[in-house]
């Protein structure tokens, strides 16, 4: 199982009270530390106001933010839990992944889900449509982003959005294309617009038993759909509090969630502590639990 990390970015109150300076210079110090740990990704939010309450705290931009820590970084895969696709044109949304996964070297995945924060959606004058009118953008959304990411010119007429000869150039670096990661726990819709385009289906704050019953149920609808199984992921990110404490019971569930076979687990253990201690220690603990990291030493350059 892999393990990814969120970057600390404000939203759910990691940086109350810090100056916007400080909190950016140790989002950039814990992701370079992350890298350094071993683990396989970082990922932010994708939200503009902090959660539970909007309060008048720091809260980063996600697409600016993966720009930077593509920067910063050299190895982790990067990318969001998960873009709210309603905040964007999709055709600028594959345009904007597309640019990121050069920059980074083509270690960008793009996440993607309907959104469900409605006073950000308020705010921002985007309105809030109904949950079934969001799901269906998000399946026009789709559509459009994976003409954008294949060969060629894209067009797509869906009632929602659609492209008309739209030139995505370059399209990234990886081949055949950007993977793509529909995000959500909705056992029809969700379920079913990752059977059709992503790569992968992103879970969250399930437990272990049921991710592993989700995993068999989609496994099941792939095979009635004619899709090969084997070619779709898994991942969950976990419940905050889950992985809030050092010690045995983090190991245990870490441990669990392996167990199960999934594909990647994301979690977030410097939400309480933006710290390198706090990040270190949840390193600890994923090796505890027989979790393989993949650190590398650092290159040395010869002075």
């Amino acid at each position: 199982m892999q393990v990814g990390l969120m970057a600390p970015q404000g939203w759910k109150g990691e940086f109350d009270g810090w100056a916007a300076a400080d909190a950016w210079a140790r989002t950039i110090d814990l992701a370079e530390q992350a890298e350094e740990l071993g683990f396989e990704s970082l990922w932010v939010f994708d939200h503009f106001h902090t959660v539970p309450t909007p309060t008048d705290e720091i809260t980063f931009e996600s697409f600016a933010t993966l720009a930077a820590l593509a920067m910063a970084t050299r190895r982790v895969r990067i990318g969001h839990m998960v873009v709210c696709t309603g905040f964007r044109n999709p055709a600028l949304t594959a345009k904007m992944s597309s640019t990121i996964d050069v920059i980074s070297g083509g270690r960008f995945e793009l996440g993607i889900g309907a959104g469900w924060k409605e006073e950000e959606w308020l705010a921002y004058g985007y309105g809030f449509p109904s949950l079934a009118e969001r799901m269906d953008v998000l399946g026009d959304h789709l559509a459009v982003i994976s003409e954008m990411f294949a060969p060629g010119r894209a067009t797509y007429e869906g009632r929602h959005a659609h492209v008309r000869g739209a030139i995505n150039v370059p399209k990234g670096i990886q081949q055949p294309r950007i993977p793509i990661i529909v995000g959500g726990n909705g056992r029809n819709r969700t379920a079913g617009y990752a059977i059709r385009y992503a790569d992968e289906l992103n879970l969250v704050f399930l437990g272990a038993d049921d991710v592993a019953g989700r995993m068999r149920d989609v496994r099941a609808r792939c095979e009635e759909e004619g899709r090969d199984p084997a070619t779709l992921r898994f991942s969950l990110y976990a419940r905050d509090e889950g992985m809030r404490d050092a010690g045995q019971e983090r190991v245990d569930l870490l441990g669990r969630f392996a167990e199960i076979g999934l594909d990647r687990i994301v979690c977030f253990p410097t939400r309480w502590s933006p710290t390198r201690e706090a990040q270190a220690a949840f390193a600890d603990d994923c090796r505890a639990a027989g979790i393989e990291l993949e650190r590398q030493p650092l290159a040395v350059t010869a002075g």
